[in-house]
């Protein structure tokens, strides 16, 4: 005998909740009518419980149109740093970025995209469309690469269609371009990015986790005329990450990452001297 379940049940309620919210998965606000053709709802519901949501500050209501409100982005602050990953790397991302000078990503994967737990980078920050608690196409970014290199054939096969989204003229296009990309990752144990994601920047990301396993990765980006996709940027990065996985596999954030020499700007970034390139840190410290 099939039960039938009522829309009034917590079940239903909490999906249409979700369908809600999910519609607001982007930049922008949205009125009641776009919520509307982005779930399906009928209008009388869909309105009921958008002034609920306003009610309860999960959305914000200004004339006509809605918004993310602060209740969410309270919660989704307290997620992203009560996460031990986050907690974890958070000491390191802010010391690869003193030393380098150019953006820092840290992003897990989720499906066939990275998702952003944390970004650091200053005035260049603004530059890069990303942000925290973001979604990406994972075969776009160094970060994504970094972490199918190393994914269970499972995951990999949701990515062999014959066309793949681009974000870019640059970016890998088919299945076939990019296991091959994964086997230099591999090979390599660092994923570059050149101009895949976003015309004009590049990145070099490394994997976080056991070898031959990622659970998540470490990029720094920049403009692709201020980075050397080369050791000399890739040596920080994996030193980053291996930091990182030891933090993890400690317990509690009780390390902090410091040079062994006095910190200057790795070559090429984007507060390099002009007159003197400065040397590539060759080690990190833990205390």
């Amino acid at each position: 005998m099939t039960t039938l379940v009522d829309a009034s049940t917590p079940s239903a309620v909490l999906d249409r909740v979700s369908l809600v919210l999910d519609a607001f998965d982007g930049p922008g606000r949205l009125t009641l009518a776009q919520v509307v053709r982005r779930t399906g709802l009928p209008r009388s519901s869909a309105h009921r419980m958008l002034e609920r949501l306003v009610h309860l500050r999960w959305l914000r209501r200004q004339g006509r149109d809605y918004e993310l409100g602060m209740r969410l982005v309270e919660l989704g602050s307290l997620a992203v740093h009560q996460d031990r990953m986050h907690r974890a790397a958070l000491p390191f991302l802010h010391e690869l970025h003193r030393v380098t000078g150019h953006v820092v990503h840290l992003a897990i994967l989720d499906g066939p995209d990275v998702v952003y737990l944390e970004k650091i980078g200053g005035r260049m920050a603004a530059a890069i469309p990303t942000r925290v608690g973001g979604r990406y196409p994972a075969h776009c970014t160094g970060v994504g690469k970094a972490i199918l290199g190393f994914a269970g054939e499972a995951q990999l096969a949701a990515l062999d269609g014959d066309l793949l989204s681009r974000k870019t003229k640059y970016s890998i296009s088919t299945g076939a371009q990019l296991r091959t990309e994964l086997a230099k990752v591999r090979e390599q144990g660092i994923a570059y990015e050149r101009e895949e994601s976003l015309p004009g920047f590049g990145c070099v990301a490394a994997p976080i986790g056991n070898i031959g396993e990622a659970v998540a990765a470490v990029s720094i980006c920049g403009p692709v005329s201020q980075m050397k996709l080369d050791h000399r940027l890739a040596a920080p990065v994996r030193m980053t990450a291996l930091g990182i996985w030891r933090n993890i596999e400690g317990g509690p954030v009780r390390v902090q990452p410091t040079l062994q020499q006095q910190p200057r700007p790795i070559l090429g970034g984007p507060s390099a001297h002009r007159a003197r390139p400065a040397a590539a840190p060759t080690d990190l410290q833990y205390a």
